[in-house]
């Protein structure tokens, strides 16, 4: 081993004999670097090799590469490069090699590798670590999509691209990404083609010895690409992908004809479908083109666009009837609606429209729950109360065991100060099932607080922790001991503690709310402290060192604390506490006994 890091070192010195020569480094530096050179170099030839020992000494070579590019721009020198940069670029690609071989699973690792060749323009070497990688990582779609693009963008190969792209299919004949990818390169290929052509015809050069096909140049191989792919890959997804790709090139319109057809014949009863056409309507020129286009005719142009889109919505509704389908609508509208504009008859028409489709879904009983909230919102801020009013009981009759659907009538309910706010939560809890109804308890509770006596908030809390399932009377405990405290005193919720204490379960805030309130007492008795740790520990004694070494505290800091007690509650804790519990009790009662804590 040593042998070999002798070699290395040694290999090194013509490069750093350049460097301090040619005053890119000083004598001082050059030793540095051979420290640490010697160092990483002895880290990557034990035997036991670690994966952080590579990068480490390959993220150096970075770096010292980084700082020669800024010393040359400094002191303007720009010579002996191959004697000076090209031995360390050399070495890291080495390094990389070794690195990717030893852990070839690693996907970043050949990742960083790719990044570094591209930074540092390793073109031929960057072909081979796409070519290794891509023999190991075959399973991986983006990688070969990475290296077709480099060869496509970079070496301006697209025979290249499309060998890859081939290659690529034979291991994933149904991957819509690689496809679609594959139809862009031929794109990309026949617009090169076409600006080269009309190049040489502007230039008036003979276009004899170049061959321009005619199939290329129209995109014929892209459609060649998109017919295979249709047989293989279905759904509505990848053919509104293909077509918007198709749109980002102008000699398209054909394949753009044929692939809208396809989506037409073979997908009519999709949603998706109808929603592209409609919102095509909107790309479409004005019916009557005029020269001189005013702020209101816009306006009005504007208008008649979402006129024609809606037209085709409301067709699709007829054609299919389904929620996806009304729910394509609704966004529809309410993304025209949310859309900035200066003319208030505008925005007011786009107001009426998504209120009536809002409606109308309702009517058909397709209004998804989700969209009913929207619905409400967009009522209350137009101002439209007594009918946010109606739609909300409507909702709860349609979901009436949803308890986000109750939540949203309540609020609404509440929001307008409506008198028959009990008389609906009475109504949502017959509806609900007992377990999942906590959220309806909480809205109630809390608006009681704000609004009902004491006794009936209180009256309101007792009837909740038995109508609440156990797990959720936890959280009702917490509210009602905090409420109680901030109404009824110290006195009262020491009361109310112990009450609540006969009834399991518990949690650990429970306990340690009311150790905060005795804290927060004038004269804060050890005693109690005493007890409401002690039943704490009997609950979560097992699963919590914070619990213990808080009571260990609390015996060690208080003005009527016994730290004589501190040993046996630390015994108490090496029994109890669970697993590795222990070993992290022992370490921050250390920490605590060292002052650390």
């Amino acid at each position: 081993m040593v042998e070999r890091v002798e070699q290395r070192l040694e290999d090194r010195i013509p490069e750093l004999e350049q460097l301090e020569r040619v005053g890119l480094f000083t004598r001082k530096e050059i030793r540095a670097v051979l420290r640490k050179a010697s160092a990483l170099e002895y880290k990557i030839q034990r035997r036991a090799l670690r994966k952080e020992d590579f990068i480490n000494y390959i993220q150096y070579e970075v770096n010292l590469l980084e700082l020669i590019k800024k010393r040359r721009a400094r002191i303007g020198y720009l010579f002996k490069k191959d004697e000076i940069e090209h031995s360390i670029l050399h070495r890291v690609h080495s390094l990389f090699n070794r690195a990717t071989g030893k852990w070839k699973d690693d996907v970043q690792l050949w990742l960083s590798h790719v990044a570094f060749c591209k930074q540092w323009n390793a073109k031929h070497q960057l072909s081979k670590v796409f070519s290794t990688m891509l023999a190991i990582h075959s399973n991986k779609p983006a990688l070969w999509i990475m290296a077709a693009k480099w060869e496509m963008e970079t070496r301006l190969s697209s025979e290249s691209a499309r060998h890859l792209f081939l290659r690529a299919l034979r291991f994933h004949p149904e991957c819509p990404k690689l496809y679609q990818e594959y139809f862009r390169m031929e794109l990309m290929h026949a617009e090169k083609q076409r600006k080269e052509k009309k190049e040489f015809e502007q230039a008036k050069m003979d276009l004899g010895e170049f061959n321009y096909s005619e199939e290329i140049l129209s995109g014929e191989m892209a459609r060649i690409v998109y017919r295979e792919a249709s047989q293989k890959i279905k759904g509505v997804e990848f053919q509104l992908a293909v077509l918007s790709i198709a749109k980002l090139f102008d000699f398209t319109q054909d394949l753009q004809k044929e692939i809208l057809e396809s989506l037409q014949a073979r997908y009519a009863d999709d949603p998706l479908t109808w929603d592209y056409m409609a919102r095509r309507e909107l790309e479409l020129g004005p019916l009557q083109p005029t020269e001189h286009t005013t702020k209101q005719k816009k306006v009005s142009e504007m208008a008649q666009r979402e006129e024609r889109c809606c037209a085709v919505f409301d067709e699709a509704v007829r054609a299919v009837p389904t929620e996806d389908m009304w729910k394509c609508y609704i966004t529809f509208c309410l993304e025209r609606y949310n859309r900035k504009t200066n003319s208030e008859e505008l925005k007011q028409k786009r107001l009426e429209r998504t209120l009536n489709v809002f409606s109308k879904a309702h009517e058909s009983n397709l209004l998804p729950e989700a969209l009913y909230k929207t619905w409400l919102q967009l009522l209350l801020d137009s101002n439209l109360s007594e009918k946010a009013v109606e739609v909300a009981e409507a909702a709860t009759r349609h979901f009436s065991q949803s308890v986000e659907t109750w939540q949203m009538r309540l609020q609404v309910l509440i929001q307008l100060k409506r008198d028959d706010v009990t008389q609906c939560f009475e109504e949502s809890i017959k509806h609900v099932k007992s377990k999942g109804t906590l959220p309806l308890w909480i809205l109630w509770v809390e608006w009681s607080e704000g609004t009902n006596s004491k006794e009936d908030t209180e009256a309101l809390y007792q009837r909740s922790l038995h109508a609440t399932t156990p797990a959720e009377s936890v959280t009702m405990k917490e509210m009602y001991l905090d409420w109680t405290y901030r109404n009824g005193g110290y006195k009262k919720v020491k009361r109310l503690f112990t009450s609540l204490c006969e009834n399991r379960p518990f949690s650990l805030d429970f306990f340690s709310k009311m150790i905060q309130i005795e804290k927060e007492q004038e004269s804060c008795k050890m005693l109690h402290l005493r007890e409401y740790y002690e039943r704490a520990l009997r609950e979560f004694g097992s699963t919590n060192t914070d619990l213990w070494l808080d009571y260990i505290k609390e015996e060690l800091n208080h003005p009527h604390g016994k730290p004589e007690n501190c040993g046996s509650i630390h015994w108490r804790a090496m029994k109890m506490l669970q697993g590795d519990l222990v070993e992290d009790f022992v370490s921050k009662y250390t920490l605590l006994q060292t002052g650390h804590l």
